[in-house]
């Protein structure tokens, strides 16, 4: 008699992933996916690490599953931005001051995204996320341009462009020499340099400086 999968079997196998993500996800807000250790993850899941292995085919799938995860959190932020009222330079501008804003709040996960050196699955999830984002700016600048507060101009390389100058400029203030404790960056005044990232990437689009 062929072994057949019981309902309750079923639930606690989802119930073990569901475990194994959240605490992977913890480990990587906490530290970086390069100290989120499979022995570290399936104590804090209270799984054995073969468990693991049942439900990732890898270490690297397990992380591009984390980054998916964590990086459409942030690019649905930027889409509920750039759907709130106002012309497109004012939704433009506030989807990116959310995204740096978020980034510097939360520095680590932030630059587990945007800049740690990962393996190359996680960093084809990188790519896809990067032109994710182009998507949305691209919309919004087509917008922009049809409603006139932005200048003819063509749209996919603008936003392309755009996410690249928000992120590399991002990379040295994450990086964990300069961005210190998860708790120092939710005291630390990020004003001034949000306020210079954002000024830099609406001028370049307006072609006026603010």
């Amino acid at each position: 008699m062929a072994y057949r999968e019981t309902e309750k079997m079923r639930k606690r196998k989802a119930e073990a992933r569901e475990r194994i993500i959240q605490c992977t996800y913890e480990c990587v807000a906490d530290s970086g996916f390069r100290s989120a250790q499979i022995t570290r993850i399936a104590a804090s899941a209270g799984v054995a690490t073969g468990t693991i292995y049942r439900h990732f085919e890898s270490k690297e799938h397990l992380f591009a599953e984390i980054f998916r995860i964590a990086t459409q959190r942030e690019v649905d932020k930027v889409a509920e931005a750039l759907c709130t009222a106002g012309n497109a330079v004012i939704r433009l501008e506030t989807a990116l001051r959310q995204f740096a804003d978020r980034a510097l709040r939360g520095p680590v996960m932030a630059w587990s995204l945007i800049a740690e050196p990962v393996d190359p699955k996680v960093e084809e999830e990188r790519l896809k996320f990067r032109r994710a984002y182009a998507r949305l700016f691209e919309q919004a600048i087509r917008e922009g341009i049809g409603e006139g507060s932005l200048p003819d101009q063509d749209a996919r390389q603008s936003s392309t462009c755009l996410v690249g100058a928000i992120a590399e400029s991002l990379v040295g203030p994450l990086s964990p020499a300069q961005a210190g404790t998860a708790e120092q960056a939710q005291t630390n005044d990020h004003d001034p340099l949000v306020d210079s990232i954002i000024c830099f990437c609406m001028q370049g689009l307006t072609g006026t400086r603010r």
